[in-house]
């Protein structure tokens, strides 16, 4: 009778445990950051694949950066919520393995994928002529291939090499821990750096490198202006040699046209009827001085507050050898760098006009509002 009782004692502590509201919480919330991610992905892979306008080289490294994320959702995000709700592995070594092994591929992928939309940038702004003869389907299916090949080269290495855990003893029941740990510091230094310190330190220059040369065609365009606002000042409606300045020909009555995409810019040009004097209107005056360098600053910030955290204590934990950090910690500074997936599709298309038209028909006619 007694034996009985303490087992049944045993058993319902057991499952008050695993069925606390904090854990169910916590599962809850990452199984909704697994969703969203998943969701947000997949909607800008469509909106890319069906949209025609789209369809452009720059755009398949964002596609295939989707594609890298949406596996981080799909594959790498359940099991890990599943073995943060047992706290201990219970998917066996093969699995163990094998899910290591999407999760570290994948991650250092997308992490690849921004380095090459950097550098993809940096060329478009600084040879654009020459670049934009090379920027073609076939280089950018190329591109990504050597993405994915080099992440295999970077993750397999340290993954093959490393410990493999065993079960061990957490009080009365056996236990399994699923995770990287190296014996020599080659190993973590490896990884590291050609996971995140190598590429992080070429997104930094990339994006100092195009911000400047950002402020210089900047710069070019308002004394390139100045001077066409002089010429055109003499000049009579319909004799005007700037091409971008659209005149009606049965008229002559001037019509506004943009020298660049309004959404992205704000800035037009007008020529009065009256005198024919060229006018600038600047609507929001450097827009897109300021949107460029809030995109890169969120791209940045993004990228560095969700990763580095992480690697930083990898190189830690596995140099020192009495350094240590809790599960919970562990867990929490991993899914930082999984919600680097959520938020890689947000920055990288909801400061294009493009996108956020195909997502407006590809969302449901309730949702339309919210973009």
């Amino acid at each position: 009778m007694d034996p009985i009782n303490c087992s049944s004692v045993d058993l319902s502590d057991v499952l008050a445990s695993k069925m606390s509201p904090s854990k169910i919480l916590l599962s809850l919330t990452l199984s909704f950051l697994a969703v969203a991610t998943t969701a947000i992905n997949s909607l800008v892979i469509t909106a890319i694949l069906i949209t025609h306008k789209l369809h452009q080289p720059a755009n398949y490294l964002i596609c295939s950066l989707a594609v890298t994320d949406l596996l981080v959702a799909v594959l790498v995000m359940p099991v890990s919520i599943v073995y943060i709700a047992e706290e201990t592995w219970v998917l066996g070594p093969i699995v163990c393995h094998l899910w290591l092994g999407v999760d570290v591929t994948c991650c250092t992928c997308s992490i690849l994928h921004l380095a090459a939309i950097a550098l993809d940038r940096y060329r478009a702004i600084t040879d654009a002529v020459a670049y934009s003869q090379k920027r073609t389907y076939k280089r950018a299916i190329i591109t990504i291939l050597a993405l994915w090949t080099l992440s295999v080269l970077v993750s397999l290495p340290p993954l093959v090499l490393r410990k493999f855990p065993l079960e061990h003893k957490d009080g009365e029941r056996e236990v399994m821990d699923c995770l990287i740990e190296h014996d020599h510091v080659a190993f973590t230094v490896y990884s590291t750096f050609g996971a995140f310190y190598i590429p992080l330190t070429l997104i930094l220059v990339l994006y100092y490198k195009i911000y400047k040369a950002a402020e210089t065609l900047r710069n070019r365009r308002g004394s390139s202006r100045l001077v066409k606002q002089t010429v055109s000042s003499v000049l009579l409606p319909g004799m005007s040699s700037d091409k971008d300045i659209a005149l009606s020909p049965d008229t002559f009555c001037p019509v506004e046209k943009s020298f660049s995409d309004p959404s992205t810019d704000g800035e037009r040009m007008r020529i009065t009827s009256s005198s024919g004097n060229l006018i600038k209107v600047r609507r929001n005056p450097g827009a897109r001085e300021r949107r460029a360098a809030l995109t890169f600053g969120l791209i940045l910030g993004a990228f560095v507050v969700c990763w580095l955290p992480f690697f930083l204590k990898e190189v830690i934990v596995n140099i020192c050898p009495n350094c240590s950090t809790s599960a919970v910690l562990t867990d929490f500074l991993t899914w930082l760098g999984y919600l680097n997936s959520l938020i890689n599709p947000l920055i990288y298309t909801i400061f294009n006009e493009d996108f956020k038209k195909a997502f407006k028909r590809l969302l449901p006619l309730c949702c339309s509002n919210i973009m």
